[in-house]
């Protein structure tokens, strides 16, 4: 089910939303302040982020912000505060928030918010061409190219290459990647890495320099090259 992280310091909204939420399968995480909230939100996977504006540690605007522009994480934003000017959403809106909801809100229009959020998010993911230096891929056409040079790819090679160019430069956990790929029905554990190696012979054995890295105990991350 969604995955959504709650970065909120009012404990009786987070519980609020906990008791709306959790009875329909969602699952998730929450952080007190902005400090601890940018851990979770670079280091997991969400397909929501539920943000407060005033927050201890960093406000919501700049944790939004740095999301963006250092982790280029691209997770559904949905804004969450007392501020209701036309100068205040657009400030939301300018840090990248993607949506925006003053408090006191209903429950019910928040999950309506939240699944338009992933749905758009979702329907964006396969149908866009993803980019990372000379490396590209058209997802409407399952083609992959380097240098111009095509990449002949199994269909599970091109899901976890799709998945570490979305996430890239972020590095992505073995556990998130294989979500990514496979979701709940993940195979025996070499199988990840059997699919990795046959990656690489594609991705960077023809190359000067290579673009999968292995972070031993961390995970797996796309650089440029």
């Amino acid at each position: 089910m969604y995955k959504i992280l709650i970065i909120e310091d009012n404990p009786d909204i987070v519980a609020n939303i906990y008791a709306f939420f959790e009875p329909k399968g969602f699952e998730l995480d929450n952080a007190h302040n902005g400090i601890s909230g940018l851990a979770l939100a670079s280091s997991n996977r969400y397909d929501v982020i539920l943000l407060d504006v005033m927050l201890p540690g960093m406000e919501g605007t700049k944790l939004c912000q740095t999301l963006r522009e250092k982790w280029q994480d691209k997770t559904p934003i949905l804004m969450l505060t007392a501020r209701d000017t036309i100068s205040d959403k657009v400030a939301g809106f300018d840090s990248g928030a993607d949506d925006y909801l003053v408090k006191p809100f209903s429950l019910v229009e928040l999950e309506a918010r939240i699944r338009a959020l992933i749905r758009r998010h979702q329907e964006e993911y396969f149908a866009q061409t993803l980019s990372v230096a000379s490396l590209t891929m058209n997802i409407a056409t399952h083609s992959v190219s380097r240098e111009g040079q095509v990449l002949k790819l199994t269909p599970t090679g091109f899901k976890i290459l799709q998945a570490l160019m979305s996430a890239s430069p972020r590095v992505v956990s073995k556990a998130e990647l294989e979500e990514r790929v496979w979701g709940e029905d993940i195979p025996s554990s070499d199988a990840l890495r059997t699919h990795l190696h046959s990656v690489r012979q594609q991705l960077d054995k023809p190359f000067a320099s290579p673009m999968l890295m292995t972070l031993p105990g961390v995970g797996y991350q796309l650089v440029p090259a």
